[in-house]
């Protein structure tokens, strides 16, 4: 969003909208504001009532210009209150949703759903919305049928992505067994292939590499090698592409996360180590190229490379992510046969997420450590 929307010159006439911020959540000085504004999944977008200090609006994942400009409206909407009918519903909605407050926002929306027509502004950002809200929920059987009965209104549209995404993750999340899962999948495996072949359809290259990464998943899940092979194929050549056309240097690295997930399910992993290297040459002081080089050479077995690479990111990283870092860095040791500097690394993992603030500590990742660190414990 930063390096590809934002920067965009349309947006400049919203200058004057909003007080705008922009949050590190992997910075200590910024965990009150995690702890007080949760975010599930990044990037989120709020719009914050300054007098009550609750949000009002918001967005997860990414979002075209037109979206953001729908947006801008609709929060200066919600902001200034005064709704009646339809909006006053999902003003209601938007509230629990703003506040993670997912499994009462779901009938909320739905409430909110069936005052707003398809054709109002709000109706594709409170499905989406409603989505996320039954994903986190685990409701996946809820989720492909909203999926699917609001994709025919939103066909032609940036929200479509979205729709197909949500639809496809959600049938492969159901139990293997669920009435109704195979038939989802291939439904939304053939809406998502439309969607990443029409170029027209305005898609952030994020958002189109999502879809890609759900159609490999789907043909791994159906045991089908030859055709997640054709799918990650299309995946890194649809992503070289777009790189191959830019000229900055920040955009370049925006896509190195997609890109490196496109090579690894190519089974190509080792194509990452010159993009990476170069956005570490382009970056010096941002921990994220050599900590996914540590990753790559890890992967490839060449454990000294690995190392190396992590001590520059542990040089530079902070916050949540530097246990992320440590467990990386623990894997490389575990390759290398040094099971006691393993479980050393997991150990000094494990103490620092335990000392993180509140708003940045994560009891999944803590519990998560644990159990590694009970698992090394009969290691040689």
């Amino acid at each position: 969003m930063r390096a590809f929307v934002f920067t965009d010159k349309a947006l400049a006439k919203h200058a004057g909208q909003f007080v705008w911020l922009s949050i590190d959540t992997e910075k200590s000085a910024n965990a009150a504001f995690s702890r007080k504004y949760p975010i599930r999944a990044w990037p989120s977008m709020y719009v914050i009532d300054p007098e009550k200090e609750t949000i009002v609006l918001r967005w997860v994942g990414g979002a075209t210009v037109p979206q953001l400009e729908k947006l801008f409206a609709q929060g200066e909407r919600a902001a200034h209150g005064g709704r009646k009918g339809s909006e006053e519903a999902l003003a209601k909605a938007d509230a629990l949703y703003g506040a993670g407050q997912y499994a009462e926002a779901i009938p909320a929306y739905r409430a909110a759903l069936k005052l707003t027509p398809a054709v109002a502004p709000e109706y594709a950002r409170a499905v989406e919305a409603l989505l996320f809200s039954l994903q986190v929920e685990n409701q996946y059987a809820d989720c492909v049928a909203l999926a699917r009965g609001a994709s025919p209104k939103l066909r032609l549209s940036p929200s479509a992505a979205t729709l197909a995404a949500s639809g496809l993750d959600c049938a492969l999340s159901m139990p293997q067994d669920a009435p109704g899962r195979a038939g989802a999948i291939s439904e939304f495996e053939a809406q998502a292939k439309t969607i990443v072949a029409n170029m027209r359809l305005p898609l952030a290259a994020d958002d189109r590499s999502a879809l890609y990464g759900l159609l490999f998943d789907a043909r791994e899940q159906a045991n089908d090698q030859a055709g997640a092979k054709a799918i990650s194929q299309q995946w890194v050549a649809y992503l070289d592409g777009v790189a191959a056309g830019l000229q900055d240097p920040e955009q370049r690295t925006a896509l190195d996360p997609n890109r490196l997930s496109a090579f690894q399910a190519a089974d190509e992993i080792e194509k990452a180590i010159p993009m990476l290297e170069q956005s570490e040459k382009d970056f010096p002081k941002d921990y994220n190229p050599p900590a996914r080089l540590a990753f790559v050479y890890l992967k490839l077995k060449k454990y000294d490379e690995a190392l190396a690479a992590s001590d520059r990111a542990l040089g530079l990283v902070y916050g949540p992510r530097r246990v992320r870092v440590l467990e990386v860095r623990a894997d490389i040791y575990a390759g290398r046969g040094d099971a006691a500097a393993a479980r050393k690394t997991l150990q000094e993992a494990l103490a620092f997420a335990e000392q993180l603030p509140a708003g940045q500590r994560s009891d999944s990742q803590v519990a998560s450590l644990r159990k590694k660190l009970d698992a090394s414990a009969g290691s040689p």
